[in-house]
């Protein structure tokens, strides 16, 4: 049977293809007016924004820091400037390979894999991806050169000029300058980022530190039009950097020299201050360091040379190191036994070349074991006599010492500008009972009489208490900064006056002071001789390890280190006081044979010049008044 003929609807499908088509210009015209909204929202509603996204790419505020003040001397002697420099910088975020370009730098410069990685390291403490970060500093001719060639290959490197801290007396005054060093991961917490903005240095110690908001200055700006490779193509805008004050310092380059010539190969401290106003006119801490070292990145090799020798030259022996004072404190003690009335000038001890406590066995020795008989007061100053200072020491009590020797700066910090002082330590009865749970003993007053046992002090403490008895009682705190462009040292919280019950009793104890020097019976006679004006001091001896009862004290058995510290403090002129000195030599062993021709040096240094200009300036200012 024949299958039925179906006749094909063209009505139909032009009606399918209609409505597809109408679909279709519908779907278009959506997506039309989609893209036409688009743009007109992103054309005119977000020009604003779109305009400033857009300048932002091509404009850039990039931060200029402040040039650091310089520090001088009393004299105007440069002491820290800072150098020109060319310095290869790297901006992590225009760098494709990081790896890679440390590769090629390694090859091009060739750098060790210590430089290499003391650089990733630098770069790697950025605190800004988009900062332009120093990573290698004091570039050759060649190696720029190296660099320019080869610019193509190396982008976000750059060849930048910028300055850099030195020090042209290196390790001379390293202890009281310090030095800057690179911001690290710490600091950075602690530092304002706007005010450190574009500055990769800070300073760490000594007068750097201390004065870092007077010397870093205010960061500046500048916009900059860099192209799509970051290359700056002009300034459009620039607030310049306000420089750091410049710091004009007390200390004296010649006098330094001098003390340090005086001091020679061996370790040990020389402070020198001017009584009249505070001012350190030398500071010496033998060993040094070179601070250059340190102000761009010290190598692995050089900080392990300096922290392991023995001779630690990073120690700060005038404000860290903490000796027991031995002899030096006698004249406090003297003037503590005077003023609280336990003694008077005349009062004598008989010396057979110990001291014993009553009813006790321990014969507490003089350092003259034949005795020195019949002693007073003035005689065992000079004589540095230890029987009556044993015997002063058990009539005033630790704690009236205690009391009386705090008002000289000892065991307490004396300093106006030097933060990293140490307090030493002026013990008593309650700090032993605080800190050992323990009674004080009788025989530990007789040995801080003679300042050995638990008192402890820095040598600029010690010139600091020499200072005070130079002027009579009158404090004035021991300062490096002299001026800052108009800012001077705060001494807001300077401590009151000493005041005696006989004032008189300063210039007793000065001259019982200047028969150390110059009597027969002194015991730094030798250190005084051919001086042509007058002068005071005071020897001591401190123990660094303990002799047994009976014993005696044998240099030549002894190592090296375990041989007495030698101290010697003094000020001159006693009339009109212009210096006051403490010196230390480490195992020295004889205060007045090695400390004291140390502080006599010293002492000729700053007082003859100005005592002869005196003398000539005396003639014409007389004929002036008699005109």
């Amino acid at each position: 049977m024949a299958k039925p003929i179906h006749l094909k609807d063209h009505n139909h499908d032009a009606r399918i293809v209609q409505r597809r088509l109408t679909l279709a210009a519908v779907f278009i015209l959506g997506l039309v007016g989609a893209l036409v909204a688009r743009m007109y929202f992103l054309q005119v509603t977000q020009y604003e924004y779109h305009s400033t996204l857009s300048e932002n790419n091509r404009v850039h505020v990039q931060p200029i820091p402040p040039t650091r003040g310089r520090i001088y001397d009393r004299n105007g002697v440069v002491l820290a400037e800072n150098r020109p420099s060319f310095s290869l910088t790297i901006t992590r975020d225009r760098v494709e390979d990081l790896p890679a370009t440390f590769e090629l730098l390694k090859s091009l410069l060739e750098l060790s894999d210590e430089d290499t990685a003391q650089a990733e390291r630098r770069l790697s403490q950025a605190r800004r991806p988009f900062e332009s970060v120093p990573v290698m500093f004091e570039l050759t001719q060649e190696q720029i050169a190296r660099i320019t060639v080869n610019q193509f290959r190396l982008p976000g490197v750059d060849v930048q000029a910028s300055f850099v801290r030195y020090y042209p007396y290196a390790d001379h005054f390293a202890h009281a300058l310090g030095y800057v060093g690179r911001i690290n991961e710490q600091e950075l917490k602690s530092i304002d980022p706007v005010a450190y903005a574009g500055t990769h240095y800070i300073g760490k110690t000594g007068i750097e530190r201390f004065y870092e908001k007077l010397l870093h200055g205010t960061v500046g700006y500048e916009e900059v039009e860099t192209n799509a490779r970051g290359r700056v193509l002009r300034v459009l805008n620039r607030t310049d950097p306000i420089p750091g004050n410049d710091l004009t310092l007390e200390l004296d380059v010649g006098l330094q020299q001098v003390a340090e010539e005086a001091l020679g190969d061996r370790r040990g401290a020389v402070v020198a201050i001017d009584p009249n106003t505070g001012g350190v006119l030398a500071f010496v801490s033998k060993p040094g360091f070179d601070p250059n070292l340190f102000v761009t990145g010290i190598s692995y090799a050089d900080y392990g040379a300096l922290r392991d020798s023995l001779d630690q030259p990073l120690f700060n022996r005038v404000l860290r190191g903490q000796y027991p004072p031995g002899s030096t404190i006698k004249p406090i003690v003297a003037l503590a036994g005077l003023d609280s009335g336990v003694v008077t000038r005349t009062s004598r001890v008989y010396d057979p070349g110990f001291y014993q406590l009553p009813n006790v066995s321990h014969k507490y020795r003089n350092w003259n074991r034949s005795g020195d008989g019949w002693v007073d007061m003035a005689y065992a100053v000079a004589r540095s006599n230890d029987t009556y200072f044993y015997d002063l020491a058990n009539k005033l009590g630790i704690d009236r010492m205690h009391d009386f020797m705090s008002r000289f700066g000892i065991g307490q910090r004396v300093s106006v500008d030097m933060y990293e002082e140490a307090a030493g330590l002026m013990p008593s009865s309650d700090w032993k009972r605080t800190k050992y749970r323990q009674p004080w003993y009788p025989g530990e007053t007789l040995i801080a009489g003679i300042g050995q046992g638990y008192m402890l002090a820095t040598p600029l403490q010690l010139a600091q208490a020499t200072a005070l008895i130079a002027s009579r009682g009158v404090w004035h705190r021991p300062r490096l900064l002299r001026d800052a462009e108009g800012v001077l040292p705060d001494e807001s919280d300077t401590p009151p006056d000493i005041q005696l019950h006989n004032p008189d009793d300063w210039n007793f104890i000065t001259q019982a002071m200047q028969d150390v020097m110059q009597s027969s019976h002194g015991t730094a006679r030798a250190a005084a001789a051919g001086a042509t004006y007058n002068m005071a001091g005071k020897s001591g001896t401190a123990q660094v390890v303990a002799i047994a009862q009976g014993e005696r004290y044998d240099s030549a058995a002894l190592r090296e280190r375990h041989r007495d510290h030698a101290l010697f403090v003094g000020f001159a002129p006693t009339e009109k006081p212009m210096i006051a000195v403490a010196a230390l030599v480490e195992n020295g062993e004889g205060g007045g044979r090695v400390a004291g021709p140390v502080v006599r040096a010293v002492f000729d240094a700053w007082v003859m010049p100005r005592l002869e200009a005196q003398q000539q300036s005396e003639p014409a200012a007389q004929q002036e008044s008699a005109q």
